[in-house]
């Protein structure tokens, strides 16, 4: 079930808020459980079955671990318990490319599996080993069994993120309060991740499709393409965030924030801790810290950073434009950590510069259907092949997209942002915003469901992860 489709905001969402706020405070969790399990299961009971297991494997985990806590038995259980979970997701999603590339290397013919892939099962997989680590590192294990599977299955976050740890809301899940204004502020936040997807990412998608589909390739419509699609993937993907964290706050949690405005960055190294922050975070205290991180001697170090870049590009996708585009990063950070940064900020023009065309140029090669497809559309860009600078049909769609593009391109940083919060914190119009926001709200509701009625199904790019 997509939040932005018709049967999860007028069907789904409605129905979930007004069981949920009628029962009693010890229910909530119970309520929240089966109507994320519901949610999940809308695409498919099995695999709904296979995330009540992993959640299972997880509950048991924890209790083990912390019943024999300081033993070495505690250490052995929690090795099985990340094995086993993380077999899951080796399995569904990487058993087709381990045989296709084994077949290249060795000439067989076995065939492929043609394993579904169980959507967001990258996602609640890290949670329960984060969970099952952290109780291992000495965080007290959840006794029922409805709270921790709540926090697994919790659907505003479950298909795509943010990937939220158990300790960021453990105390939530034990008692934590519901406002009016924590409602509308969740419902805000909810309805402006809203607009980002169905508004700005699904028509620079399709911008992206039109440009690289083209009978009149010029160097103008690569250019069109690679920007669109970057932009596409911070809209698309900023925007479901958006939304699973005004959802959470409907319903009285809070999730850590997952997006902080990456293209003002001057440095892949701050890029990425401006982007999906959730998982750079989780890689660096389960992985990159326990690998000895910095503390070690340079060429363990380098090793660490290639090893975390390396399963960061590997975790989205099982192709190997996604395990080149994780090496491309951390090719870029290593060349910044040993040389580069330090004249990076000497620079306040030729930093963003760099940074935005090789995070352009990153995302061409992640959106690829493979390399020699992201080499060919990076050639585009510098005119390879003869292609003209500009085409009739790339002037015609930089004009229709015009107004999209200047959205985009004032989105992605804080200027309304920053603009709306003086606007409220002044005292002529913070009550003019006070009257228009729910009437702005409406209206994009209005809208927002005109297209969904008219227009193509287009899901969450990142659900294939």
């Amino acid at each position: 079930m997509l939040f932005s489709s018709i049967p999860f905001l007028f069907y789904f969402i409605p129905c979930m808020m007004l069981v949920y706020f009628l029962v009693p405070a010890k229910c909530k969790n119970a309520v929240l459980l089966a109507f994320s399990i519901f949610f999940y299961a809308w695409g498919g009971v099995t695999y709904a079955l296979l995330m009540i297991l992993a959640i299972v494997m997880g509950y048991a985990a924890g209790l083990l671990i912390e019943r024999y806590r300081g033993t070495g038995k505690a250490k052995a259980i929690m090795m099985i318990a990340v094995a086993a979970i993380i077999s899951f997701m080796l399995y569904f999603k990487y058993t087709d490319f381990f045989i296709e590339n084994f077949n290249r290397l060795t000439g067989l013919a076995i065939p492929l599996l043609r394993i579904t892939l169980p959507i967001g099962i990258s996602f609640y997989t890290f949670q329960i080993i984060s969970y099952v680590v952290d109780v291992y590192r000495g965080v007290p294990a959840q006794k029922n069994p409805i709270y921790l599977g709540a926090y697994v299955s919790m659907f505003p976050q479950l298909i795509a993120g943010p990937i939220v740890r158990y300790v960021d809301v453990a105390k939530e899940l034990d008692e934590r309060t519901h406002t009016t204004a924590e409602a509308a502020a969740g419902i805000r936040r909810f309805m402006m991740g809203l607009a980002k997807k169905i508004l700005i990412a699904n028509p620079l998608s399709e911008l992206s499709n039109i440009a690289l589909a083209s009978d009149e390739p010029s160097v103008l419509f690569y250019w069109i393409y690679g920007i669109s699609v970057a932009l596409y993937i911070y809209f698309d993907f900023s925007g479901y965030s958006d939304m699973a964290i005004g959802l959470g706050r409907v319903f009285g949690f809070h999730f850590l924030e997952n997006f902080n405005y990456p293209f003002i960055s001057k440095s892949a190294t701050e890029f990425w801790r401006r982007w999906h922050m959730s998982l750079g975070s989780w890689f660096r205290d389960y992985v990159y810290i326990p690998m000895g991180g910095n503390r070690v001697p340079k060429w363990r170090w380098l090793f660490n950073i290639f090893v975390v870049w390396l399963l960061t590009g590997f975790w989205h996708g099982a192709a190997w434009n996604f395990i080149i585009w994780g090496l491309f990063f951390g090719v870029l950070l290593t060349i910044e950590k040993l040389w580069l940064l330090k004249h990076l900020e000497k620079s306040r023009i030729w930093s963003r510069i760099y940074l935005l065309f090789a995070v352009m140029v990153s995302f061409i090669v992640f959106n690829a259907a493979d390399m020699p497809d992201a080499f060919a559309t990076i050639g585009g860009l510098f005119g390879a092949g003869g292609i003209p600078l500009v085409s009739a049909q790339s002037l015609y769609y930089l004009r229709s997209y015009a107004i999209i593009f200047v959205l985009a391109l004032v989105g992605a940083t804080p200027v309304v942002k920053n603009l709306a919060g003086k606007l409220s914190e002044s005292p002529k119009t913070g009550k003019i915003i006070n009257v228009l926001e729910p009437i702005v709200l409406i209206s994009l509701l209005l809208v927002i469901t005109g297209y969904l009625v008219d227009g193509s199904f287009n899901p969450f790019l990142y659900f294939r992860f």
